[in-house]
This record gives C-alpha cells, structure tokens and sequence, in this order.
C-alpha cells in the first residue's frame, strides 16, 4: 500500500509539474508578443493541415498589419458584434455571459456564447477547437495572462490580424483582399459590418452569406459607430 501511495503521489507531482511548465511556456509566448507578432497560431496550424490533406501545397492567405493600419471601421464592426463591452471588461463579461445563458434557455440549445474578443484570442493563439471544461478552464487562464499583460489597443490588433475569416483566410488585410480587393485600411462601413458578422462561422458564410445574415449586417453597421475603441 505504501508502495503505491508512493507512486501514485510521485504521479500527481509530475502531473503538476508538467502543468506548471506548460503554463510557463504559454506565458512566455504572451510576454514575447507584447511587442512581437506571431505569425503563426493554432489555429491557423490547425487549418493549414486540413488544407494540405487535399492540397499539399496549400498556403494560408495572412499579412501582418499594424493597428494604424486597420480601418476604424472594422474595428468599431468587430467590437460591436463580437463584444461591445470590450473596453470596459478585464476579459470577462459576466453580463454577456448571462445574457447568453439565459438566451440559450428560451431556444433550448446553445446558439449564443458570450465569449469576448480576448476568450477568442487566447483560443486563437494556442488552443483547439474543441469543446470540454477542461478548454474552457485553459481558456480562462490564457485570457488572464493576455488580460494582465497587453493593453486593449493590443489585443484588438493582434484579433484582428489572426482571426479566421473563410477556408485559409486569416487576419484583416488578407480578408479585405480576399473579399473586396482591397486593404484592410480602406474598408468603408458596410464592408467591415459584413466581414464581422461573419466571424462566428467563417467558412460557412464565405460559402453562403444570405438574407438573414445581410439583415444582421446592416443592424451593426447601424450601431457601430457607438462601439469604443483603442
């Protein structure tokens, strides 16, 4: 019984260990790209290899862009449909949050998920798509740290230049061109409502952006002009 007290101690010791070390590798990407930018997440891993299983060459449609360099609106269209508590949350926003719940309740499925623009990026950077707890509770850390360490102006950039926005389209200059042929610096307001709109199912609605979703477009062209920005 000792004998296997002993083991089995020694194994959550390195569990633990093994955890810590993970967290500090994240940390250390966080802190480098407080004034570095990545030019690769996990997102953007993941998609790459789904692309080469049919098209081994395939390459990724992304161009790093500085902030100054984004039109402000897209980025008041981003803030306004994804998370128009962006300034005023520190990563979280528990009303969001509620209101989701509660709107998941009424439809009787999961068809709102509260996440702010920083959740996303922290899932961006280094997580899978997947769902479980034990994601959503990685995810939380990830948003602290990138919460803690960068400013707002900060996140939003590195957000909108890693985002995907259709089947191998990453970051807002590859999408403005992609879709309008265009930089993202020039985009007028109801191109930049309709590239965030799009951004809860991309690769859906790069196929097949209809009616309903031209509607949810022009509302936030109606109202981004009130959305804070950096």
């Amino acid at each position: 019984m000792k004998a296997i007290g002993r083991w089995t101690g020694g194994a959550l010791l390195l569990l633990l260990a093994t955890f810590v070390l993970y967290e500090c590798w994240i940390f250390a990407h966080v802190l480098w790209w407080t004034r570095n930018d990545p030019d690769m997440t996990r997102f953007m891993s993941t998609q790459l290899s789904v692309l080469r299983e049919s098209e081994p060459n395939a390459r990724l449609k992304h161009q790093w862009v500085p902030y100054a360099k984004i039109s402000r609106h897209l980025k008041q269209a981003v803030v306004a449909a994804e998370d128009d508590r962006f300034l005023e949350h520190e990563g979280f926003d528990w009303e969001g949050i509620q209101r989701a719940i509660e709107k998941n309740q009424k439809r009787g499925a999961a068809v709102a998920g509260g996440s702010t623009i920083s959740q996303q990026l922290a899932k961006n950077l280094f997580l899978s798509p997947s769902r479980s707890y034990v994601r959503k509770a990685q995810e939380a850390i990830v948003t602290l740290m990138i919460e803690t360490t960068w400013s707002k102006r900060r996140i939003l950039e590195v957000y909108l230049n890693v985002v995907e926005w259709g089947r191998g389209v990453f970051g807002a200059e590859a999408a403005a061109r992609h879709y309008f042929g265009q930089p993202a610096a020039s985009l007028g307001p109801a191109q930049a409502a309709r590239l965030a709109v799009m951004l809860p199912n991309p690769r859906r609605y790069e196929r097949q952006f209809g009616p309903r979703l031209a509607a949810h477009a022009e509302r936030i062209q109606a109202r981004m002009h009130r959305s804070q920005v950096p």
